[in-house]
């Protein structure tokens, strides 16, 4: 009598990339200053920089600022939405925050923005990561891959930088 168990162990496919494998999204721009004044350029003044039209919530007219331990946007109207919550708050070098625009902190990602001196100024490298957070977490970080160096263009311009 065949074994029952005599049949060869066949290996799992191998799935596509699956959320946990996706790559941090890396995205570092120059800004032609001081670390402090970046960093509060950065912190201080995005509803100055932030691009409403076209990463926001509520669109144009509202505006985004750092709270407290908030990321927030505010509609003309007075409606808020929370992008994220910052837990480590290190100025002027870095700042670490769940991050979940238009959604709720069970569907949150990472974002860690560090600033640091270069001959041309101020190096500000944004960490996007902890992808297996998102609801959908390859949409999610291809989207992001997209909006990420539009948004960040944004503020370089307004940093006074030349727009690559």
């Amino acid at each position: 009598m065949e074994n029952l168990f005599s049949h060869p162990v066949s290996e799992p496919e191998p799935s596509e990339q699956s959320s946990n494998e996706l790559e941090p999204l890396v995205v570092t721009v120059v800004v032609p200053s001081n670390v402090s004044h970046a960093f509060q350029g950065f912190t201080d003044h995005p509803h100055l920089w932030w691009p409403m039209e076209e990463e926001s919530v509520f669109g144009v007219g509202s505006h985004v600022e750092f709270e407290e331990n908030l990321i927030l946007e505010t509609a003309e109207d007075g409606r808020t939405s929370v992008w994220g919550t910052i837990d480590d708050w290190q100025p002027p070098l870095s700042f670490h925050a769940s991050w979940y625009p238009a959604s709720t902190p069970l569907w949150s990602t990472e974002i860690r923005v560090a600033f640091r001196a270069v001959d041309d100024g101020t190096e500000v490298r944004l960490v996007h990561d902890g992808w297996e957070g998102a609801e959908d977490p390859s949409a999610s970080r291809a989207s992001y891959v997209e909006g990420w160096p539009r948004v960040l263009q944004r503020y370089v311009r307004f940093m006074g930088g030349a727009v690559a």
